[in-house]
């Protein structure tokens, strides 16, 4: 019990050293670049590289992690990264950067332990914010960026890197010693897992919301370092530190955002994310001035920050059986989305001298997920309201205007004997028993007409032709501007009321 109270502060310091190595490379590319000739294409793809295996690798490293646990994972995970981090440490060409920024993707990947295993130790009504919590870890980039230049000023860019082998090997110990042993697992094989999600578009929805969020975090985290030298003549350590700016304003604002998901609804947090997002990446894209700049960067942290905490807020809610495997895919999509952005802002200021189409390529993506958040929460209320009336305790028939049923509960086939596929479409006249006039039917007409309402008792037939004597009552649907749309009945079996 002792060991599970210590699982949360663990991995998300677990979380912070893999985010720390994950961006050494951005962090120190102005200083490798003067040993190291490199083009801009080339600067873009080996800042952009340990991006790659980071993301795909979250896939199985979610999976792994309900099947073996976070302590085994996280420490095979930073034995890895010993290799890569050394390597990179006596790089001296744009091959060797490649090779070493591949594997030095594993610092990002290991996102998808924690995430899926802290929820376990958690009720749902605290997933968002515990979540958030362990996404803090995201400050780990901002150390790096603001740390490593300074040191390297020093030391040299070699030695710095090596200096990071320790946090490493540390943590690699620490999980081996202090992970829970006795985490709950899930042994599911994972093709399985996965053919049991992918054809759910809401799987979808929240990997291109993680795409744009994280991946926009992701993004701006590789590229400002050596964007802000570049183009607006910063030194690498002012770079740094407006880089570490934007870190640690997005990191700390990821528990807030899975806090309010908590308490408000997600989709609503969302739409001012999306919204706030379309906006800052129109005002970038016209090139600003640094002060304008600073205001479009700080923008998307916001945003980022809050969306980040709140989609991993809406998984456990949709995929609480599949979670291991939804967090590695979303994840992955998150860390892919980080990828892209470097190399075609490189390619589109090759071709166009400038950065506007690929700053309003995150404006229109964003713009896309508004409208998608707009239709899921709508779509998700219209679920609701479904299952509500699904779930009334009385029988329940929906007609309209016409007098076609439109819909039936299960409280319905029960009382009637008549499943939904063989009442909707007909008329309300399959129940008649026959004991009235039709003067009797008229009266309750005129009386609905009326007051909008009739209740009383009737008898009734059900499907094998018993008769039974029911409690009904029929209600006016209105919409907003005042018009009868449907007819709403409600009923039970006064038998079975009374017994």
């Amino acid at each position: 019990m002792r060991l599970q109270k210590w699982q949360l502060p663990l991995q998300t310091l677990s979380l912070v050293v893999g985010f720390m190595v994950w961006v050494l490379i951005s962090s120190l590319m102005s200083r490798i670049k003067q040993d190291i000739d490199l083009n801009a294409n080339q600067v873009a793809l080996v800042t952009a590289v340990p991006v790659i295996l980071g993301s795909i690798l979250r896939i199985f490293l979610g999976y792994w992690t309900n099947r073996f646990g976070a302590r085994i994972i996280f420490f095979i995970s930073f034995i890895i990264l010993i290799f890569p981090v050394f390597y990179l440490s006596t790089a001296n060409s744009f091959t060797d950067l490649i090779i070493g920024g591949l594997f030095l993707g594993m610092g990002g990947a290991v996102f998808s332990i924690g995430v899926t295993s802290i929820p376990k130790y958690y009720p749902k009504e605290r997933h968002g914010f515990v979540n958030g919590i362990y996404g803090a870890g995201n400050i780990g980039t901002a150390i790096t960026s603001f740390s490593a230049p300074v040191i390297a000023n020093n030391i040299g860019w070699e030695n710095t890197i090596r200096l990071f082998l320790i946090p490493v090997i540390l943590f690699a110990l620490l999980n081996f010693l202090f992970g829970d042993r006795n985490e709950p697992k899930v042994n599911k094989p994972l093709l399985g897992q996965i053919k049991s999600v992918y054809k759910n578009e809401k799987l979808w929805f929240l990997s291109l919301f993680y795409f744009i969020t994280f991946g926009s975090f992701v993004a701006f985290t590789v590229y400002l370092p050596n964007f802000l030298v570049s183009n607006f003549r910063l030194t690498p350590v002012d770079a740094g530190l407006r880089t570490a700016g934007f870190i640690t304003l997005a990191t700390l604002l990821r528990p807030i955002g899975g806090w309010l998901a908590d308490k408000v609804n997600p989709f609503v947090i969302l739409l001012f994310v999306f919204g706030g997002l379309t906006f800052s990446g129109v005002l970038l894209s016209f090139s600003p001035t640094i002060n304008l700049y600073t205001v479009g960067c700080l923008t998307s942290a916001f945003c980022a920050g809050v969306g980040n905490g709140t989609i991993f807020k809406l998984v456990p809610y949709y995929f609480s059986k599949q979670a291991g495997i939804v967090n590695g895919i979303v994840s992955a999509m998150g860390g892919l989305g980080g990828f892209f952005p470097p190399l075609v802002l490189t390619i589109v200021f090759g071709i166009t001298g400038h950065y506007a189409i690929g700053f309003m390529s995150l404006a229109m993506f964003a713009l896309a997920s508004l409208v998608i958040i707009v239709w899921m929460y709508y779509l998700e209320r219209l679920s609701l309201e479904t299952k509500i009336l699904e779930n009334v305790g009385q029988s329940l028939m929906v007609t309209d205007t016409g007098g076609v049923i439109q819909k039936v509960n299960e409280a319905f086939t029960r009382v009637t004997g008549y499943e939904a596929k063989e009442a909707v479409g007909k008329s309300p006249k399959i129940l008649q028993s026959g004991k009235y006039e039709k003067s009797f039917y008229e009266k309750m007409w005129s009386s609905m007409l009326k007051d909008g309402y009739w209740q009383g008792e009737i008898w009734n037939k059900r499907k094998n032709g018993e008769l039974y004597l029911e409690w009904l009552t029929i209600s006016e649907v209105k919409n907003d501007v005042g018009e009868v749309k449907y007819y709403l009945a409600l009923f039970s079996d006064m038998k079975e009321s009374k017994g």
